[in-house]
């Protein structure tokens, strides 16, 4: 490759690193504003333990149990650490790709891998011990979500289910990213319980405001700018052709996931509800996260549209079900991302009965190894230390016992 292009490639991946990064700030904001100041210490705690436990643990050995290599399809391993390719003379190997270089490769895919955990902190949100819960941060990143991985993105079964035709398709993670985090969520929050107060002895369903709207507000937008890094790095190159339409598609998803969520909830609900509007964003974003670079702009629209709706379903199911979610993530990220990764069977180039039987696969064979394995991290935790704080924690707010500090000092001082 021509070293202009290639340092032109490289650069483009870094830009998108440092966007996905970033996108950490976003999910941090997102879970403060949607659950109550008391809480705040330890959300933030938890997402700053989540980024940097997660890419050291890609370090030890994710990446290569994620990228092993020859191996048998559904688990392997390439050792730990990492270990560059060199050259005879010494030099890092610049064709180790066509587009990036080692480094770069790891990084953009560590930063994907803490991605997982952040969705399920946002569900388990004001009742969930910071002990148990960095527990199974370590298990989930570290073992669970880089075996999913592998079985696409490595060259693993789910890649070749339909021999030389193809198999399984998912871009940039609707399934192998954010239904691997929205199945330990929904078996998080299953295990846990509801907040005190969620679930009304008569059955019905309390609304537990968040404390800072404004700030969920700037947590979507900085995590649909996070977006362009997310979707717009998986193309591996900087290639403007495939960069730009994903990037077109990633944007009008987004924009439709919004509307289409606003105007089904005001039907419906009859106000203008800011935390739809908010979380129809992020449902279009992750729907369009499978197959963002095969899809048409007005394909990528309906399936905003879509993803909008399926979000205020999704939302009305979770409180029907009597399972408590503080922010949404579970209708966003694994209800959305089982949507998004169906509709590369339905929408775009590769669509047809066979794909769609692909994707169905692809999402079942998710659904039951995270599922398992989420339910026995849990459950054997539960069981031994116990997952859930106490209830005269719970009421007082977790920052003051869990943490010893309160995110609103002088406010709270000023009210007495």
């Amino acid at each position: 490759m021509e070293a202009g292009l290639f340092t032109a490639n490289n650069l483009w991946m870094m830009v998108c690193t440092a966007l996905v990064f970033f996108m950490h700030m976003g999910f941090s904001f997102l879970e403060i504003g949607l659950t109550r100041q008391k809480n705040t210490i330890n959300i933030l705690f938890k997402n700053v333990f989540i980024i940097c436990v997660g890419l050291l643990l890609y370090y030890i050995g994710g990446f290569n149990l994620m990228y092993p290599g020859d191996f048998n399809g559904f688990i392997g391993f390439a050792g730990f650490g990492l270990e560059a390719p060199l050259t005879a003379d010494g030099a890092l190997d610049l064709s180790y790709n066509e587009g990036y270089t080692y480094w770069t490769d790891f990084l953009f895919q560590g930063m994907f891998a803490a991605t997982a955990a952040t969705i399920v902190s946002g569900a388990v949100a004001e009742r969930i011990k910071i002990g148990p819960f960095m527990i199974f941060t370590i298990v989930y990143v570290g073992l669970i979500y880089p075996i999913v991985g592998s079985w696409q993105w490595g060259g693993g079964f789910l890649s070749t289910l339909g021999g030389d035709d193809g198999g399984f398709y998912d871009f940039a993670g609707s399934t192998l990213v954010h239904s691997v985090g929205g199945w330990g969520a929904l078996i998080a929050v299953y295990l846990l319980g509801a907040r005190i107060g969620k679930f009304g002895e008569d059955g019905k369903t309390r609304a537990i405001p968040g404390h800072n709207l404004p700030l969920a507000a700037g947590g979507v937008l900085i995590l649909w700018l996070g977006w362009f890094g997310f979707n717009g790095g998986s193309v591996l190159s900087a290639d403007p052709a495939g960069t730009s339409l994903v990037l077109v598609t990633t944007c009008l998803a987004a924009a439709a996931g919004g509307v289409g969520s606003f105007i089904f909830s005001t039907v419906l609900y009859k106000n203008y509800d800011l935390t739809m509007f908010l979380n129809g964003i992020l449902g279009g974003l992750v729907g369009i996260t499978a197959g963002a670079d095969l899809m048409s702009p007005m394909e990528s629209i309906v399936i905003g549209l879509l993803a909008g709706v399926i979000i205020v379903l999704g939302v009305a199911l979770i409180d029907r079900l009597k399972l408590d979610d503080p922010v949404g993530a579970i209708s966003v990220h694994l209800i959305c991302g089982i949507w998004g990764t169906l509709a590369v069977g339905i929408f775009g180039s590769m669509a047809g009965f066979d794909q769609f039987l692909y994707q169905l696969a692809g999402v079942g064979a998710a659904a039951a190894f995270c599922c398992i394995t989420a339910f026995i991290i849990l459950y054997a935790l539960k069981a031994t230390v116990g997952i859930r704080v106490s209830k005269e924690e719970e009421l007082e707010g977790l920052d003051i016992h869990e943490h010893g500090m309160d995110a609103y000092a002088d406010f709270r001082m000023n009210q007495h």
